[in-house]
């Protein structure tokens, strides 16, 4: 109990508030050419030391006072809980992008100032960092490198598992700085794919073709809309959008499995597949006047072995996709790891979807790490979230879970 009597102490002795006002100050005090700006800063820094000195000459470890810097109350006694159960500090990093690091709604759609800063300092302490997203490759490169800066983003200590799982890229490692983890897959799955997205907007109705576009993926095939994200057009277009994917995707199955099977009945066969696996996409289907029309059970065995590895995912007014269930985030964060050399992580994942809980429950099974998610993440995320560590924070509020981690991990250091 020494260490919590030692916190309520901190806490209360002392206005950690203003503290962490003069250290948010100093961190993110953006860079201007002014001399006044400047007196300012250094006022403030002057003043923060001289805060944190009074904590050090009362508390057994400097740490305490770095604590009361950077975390409010709450964050560190969650971070004091954490410390009791795990034993044990956040040694790497697995985060989410859109809607985790950054929050349409709350954020314009970028990175926050301090969660941004607060990651570097995480990297300066050598915590490698892993960014774990849907996105392509390239998004993901730009805005990292435009937040954390280049030197960070080359550093060898941070990895971006792009698509989903479908490639790796970790700079600063030569011959295994990219990693296209799809190239392992067997030629008929690679076939599968390559055929539907040949087809997806060469064949596709005109309205489909107008109102569409197809995500610059590696290799997942993704249909977004041509229309702001979950707006009347973009719901209409993207169901409409899965239907026809579902379509080609079971001509291609037939095609490949080579499968005596009738290309309209093919595509019957994967409505019905999927639309058993996913009440989600069984609404769109019926809603879109194109529900099943054969029982699960009558779709061929040549078939199912395929669509058993593949991967149909719908997201309402934004995304239609198809994708590899061998290739996830799961996968992609096993190799990154590898490549970044993190031999006994303890991660802190945080994410919103269901592929980020494959993570979440991938850690947790293997003791080696602890999740926190958004409180506008998918209910199945929320779910695990709460019943394990109850790590959950407000949009747009990614830097919270950061203060408690960094809480965390000098509390660990008092070991």
């Amino acid at each position: 109990m020494e260490r919590y009597d030692l916190l309520y102490r901190l806490y209360e002795d002392h206005e950690a508030d203003s503290l962490k006002a003069y250290q948010d100050l100093v961190d993110l005090f953006p860079p201007v050419d002014s001399r006044v700006a400047l007196e300012h800063w250094e006022r403030a820094s002057d003043e923060l030391d001289r805060r944190k000195s009074e904590i050090r000459a009362g508390f057994p470890d400097g740490a305490y006072a770095e604590v009361a810097a950077h975390a409010t109350r709450e964050q560190a006694f969650t971070a004091l809980d954490l410390h009791s159960k795990h034993g044990r500090g956040v040694n790497v990093f697995v985060l989410d992008v859109d809607e985790t690091l950054r929050s349409a709604g709350d954020t314009d759609n970028e990175i926050p100032r301090e969660t941004l800063s607060l990651l570097t300092e995480f990297h300066e302490d050598g915590v490698p960092i892993v960014i774990c997203t849907g996105q392509t490759l390239e998004n993901v490169k730009g805005f990292m490198i435009q937040g954390l800066g280049s030197e960070i983003v080359h550093s060898g200590e941070l990895s971006i598992v792009y698509e989903a799982g479908t490639g790796v890229f970790t700079p600063g490692h030569g011959a295994d700085t990219k990693h296209l983890l799809y190239e392992d897959l067997d030629e008929g799955i690679v076939s599968v794919f390559d055929d539907v997205r040949s087809r997806v907007l060469r064949e596709a109705p005109e309205e489909l073709r107008r109102g569409c576009h197809l995500q610059g993926n590696e290799f997942n095939v993704t249909m977004k809309p041509n229309f702001e994200i979950g707006s009347e057009e973009a719901i209409e277009i993207i169901d409409d959008a899965l239907v026809y994917e579902l379509g080609l995707l079971g001509e291609a199955v037939a095609e490949v499995a080579d499968a005596d099977v009738d290309p309209d009945a093919a595509g019957g066969f994967a409505r019905a597949f999927y639309a058993d696996s996913d009440p989600e996409i069984r609404d769109v289907l019926e809603e879109r006047g194109s529900p099943p029309e054969v029982d699960p059970e009558e779709v061929p065995e040549a078939l199912a072995d395929y669509f058993d590895r593949i991967d149909v995912a719908y997201y309402e007014g934004d995304a239609a996709e198809i994708g590899s269930l061998e290739l996830n985030k799961v996968v992609g964060v096993e190799a990154a790891l590898d490549v970044l050399a993190v031999e006994d992580p303890f991660a802190l994942v945080m994410g919103d979807s269901k592929s980020d809980l494959r993570v979440m429950e991938w850690v947790a099974e293997e003791g080696s790490g602890i999740g926190a998610a958004p409180e506008h993440a998918s209910e199945d995320v929320l779910e695990h979230v709460r019943g394990a560590d109850e790590l959950v924070f407000g949009p747009g509020r990614s830097a919270d879970m950061l203060r408690t981690v960094y809480a965390l991990n000098r509390l660990v250091s008092l070991d």
